[in-house]
């Protein structure tokens, strides 16, 4: 009988159990030895170092966020966070003509602006203001009787029209654009010049700082505004600065507050003459009588002026100023009639050739230095008439020119005109036919050639034309407000702060050059001594000197 066989034998149950028995005692291994390396890096990564970190906040006092930390802290933002940054990316694409360079202009009510021209007989009380608005803003044509003047191209504009000539520039400027985000800069179309003029006399301070404070109002509100709170912004003003700073609000005290607003001083203001202590105005040129059309006219105007004989070695136009005891123009009038080479314009009430364009333009034209002393306040038109001329400058206060057009005229005032400091004058009876003969003819013909260079960036072009490769005194004043708002913009997101400066010193960061930031004493410090309160005086004054003008 056969006997059954099993499943397996013997050795073959062996050899399974023990196969089975060494891959438990593995798997119990590996399991153990997961289980210890987990234990020590949960024990060192997170008992330890948790505790190190209790300890430490426990044993270190919470440090105090100073204001340069959170300035430093904001700098961290990502660039993309500001809201300005789409305008600075415009600057990158260089296919674009006018990347980094567009204007938005703010759609005012015509309060504002256009209305005022409706009432254009209010606008001054002693100069029917009407004709000097026609032609946008450039007065009527100038007849060419002399042959002082070229055929086209010359009106008689009036030294306070800035204000409508600027903005109607401003509409054949190439870059205007409708979205403000990619914008360089904002403009605000507001004839500011325009509506102080109709209430300086005779009016209390409601009524004149009431179109400020409305216009003011207007903008805060915009969405435009609260991307930079204004400091984007920009105005013009056709008047002297110290027309919009009246210091107080009694009814005595001269012009409005507009420049005083909180808002205003975030924003730029052009002016003709500007302070010298105070941050949110800058200069630009007074208009003269030339507003060529084309570049071609420039050119002829300036090989006409290279040309000219100048048989006269100075000349001088304005009035004696009786009433201020600090003035020169007495002395320098009464030296211009000693000499034999000096030309003088007497101007005072009544019928005058400084009434005149042609006798004025003539006057300048035939001579090689034009006499600028200060009138009731630093500046005068006349200091850009005689340069229009071909005539060489001689200023006797720094705030005659150079502290005042930093944007348009070099700093090296040397290169362009002659200073002679008024104490020379006042106090040392300095001859001033002496010191002008004393400069080399060579010389004097390398400055006249330097102002003649830079007559086209000093006069206003035809708002109703456009330069094609100069840049006039309007194209120059936008590129530098431009330049202002894309440095504060770069500034902001790098951290950059101006909390060193003093506005008190405002005319010497003016004079700074390209990576300065530091102001220390300069030799111009006696020249702004003067308390600004005598300032609105001055204003005042200029008026009694547009009466005089009109008379």
């Amino acid at each position: 009988m056969r006997r059954r066989q099993t499943a397996s034998s013997p050795p073959e149950q062996m050899e399974k159990a023990v196969g089975k028995n060494q891959r438990t005692r593995l798997c119990f291994l590996v399991s153990l030895s997961a289980l210890f390396w987990f234990l020590l890096f949960y024990f060192h990564f997170v008992v330890l170092k948790s505790g190190t970190v209790d300890q430490s906040v426990k044993l270190q006092p919470v440090p105090v966020q100073t204001e340069s930390a959170k300035a430093q802290a904001k700098a961290r933002r990502a660039p993309e966070s500001y809201p300005f940054v789409r305008a600075l990316r415009t600057i990158e694409n260089k296919s674009d003509p006018c990347g980094g360079r567009y204007i938005y202009v703010h759609d005012l009510p015509p309060r504002f602006n256009e209305d005022m021209l409706k009432e254009c007989r209010s606008l001054s009380l002693w100069t029917n203001m009407c004709k000097f608005t026609t032609n946008d803003g450039l007065g009527p044509p100038l007849e060419n009787v002399q042959g002082v003047f070229s055929n086209t191209g010359w009106y008689a504009t009036n030294q306070f029209a800035v204000d409508v000539i600027f903005s109607n520039r401003m509409k054949q400027y190439e870059c205007l654009t409708n979205d403000s985000s990619i914008a360089a800069a904002i403009f605000v179309p507001f004839y500011a010049g325009f509506d102080i003029s109709r209430y300086l006399w005779g009016y209390n301070i409601s009524v004149r700082d009431a179109a400020s404070l409305d216009l003011v109002d207007w903008l805060v509100k915009r969405p435009e505004w609260k991307v930079m709170g204004g400091k984007d912004h920009f105005l013009v003003a056709g008047r002297i600065t110290w027309d919009f700073r009246r210091l107080t609000d009694e009814e005595t005290d001269w012009g409005n507050k507009l420049l005083f607003l909180p808002a205003a001083k975030n924003m730029s203001m052009l002016v003709v003459e500007s302070s010298p202590w105070n941050a949110n105005d800058f200069g630009i040129p007074y208009p003269t009588y030339f507003h060529p059309a084309k570049d071609n006219d420039v050119f002829i105007w300036q090989d006409r002026m290279r040309k000219l004989d100048r048989p006269w070695l100075f000349s001088f136009a304005g009035a004696p100023r009786p009433g201020n005891l600090k003035s020169i123009r007495g002395q320098i009038i009464e030296q211009c009639k000693k000499s034999k080479v000096c030309k003088l314009l007497e101007c005072d009430f009544g019928e005058s050739k400084c009434h005149s364009p042609s006798s004025i333009m003539q006057m300048f034209q035939s001579s090689l230095f034009c006499l600028q002393p200060q009138g009731d306040s630093y500046t005068r038109r006349s200091a850009f008439d005689s340069i229009l001329a071909g005539c060489i400058p001689v200023f006797f206060h720094p705030g005659s020119a150079y502290t005042q057009y930093t944007w348009h005229l070099p700093k090296n005032y040397s290169k362009y005109s002659v200073f002679i400091p008024e104490d020379d004058i006042r106090k040392r009876n300095v001859s001033i036919e002496e010191r002008l003969s004393q400069i080399p003819s060579e010389q004097v013909k390398i400055m006249r050639e330097e102002v003649i260079s830079l007559i086209p960036r000093l006069i206003y072009a035809d708002p109703r034309s456009r330069l094609e490769t100069l840049k006039d005194a309007f194209d120059v004043a936008v590129q530098a407000i431009i330049d202002k708002v894309t440095r504060l913009r770069r500034d902001i997101i790098d951290g950059r702060t101006n909390d060193n400066s003093v506005e008190e010193n405002s005319w010497k960061y003016a004079l700074l050059e390209e990576g300065q930031h530091e102001v220390g004493p300069h030799e111009w410090d006696p020249f702004f001594s003067k308390p600004k309160d005598e300032s609105a005086e001055a204003a005042k004054n200029s008026w009694k000197s547009e009466q005089r003008d009109q008379s």
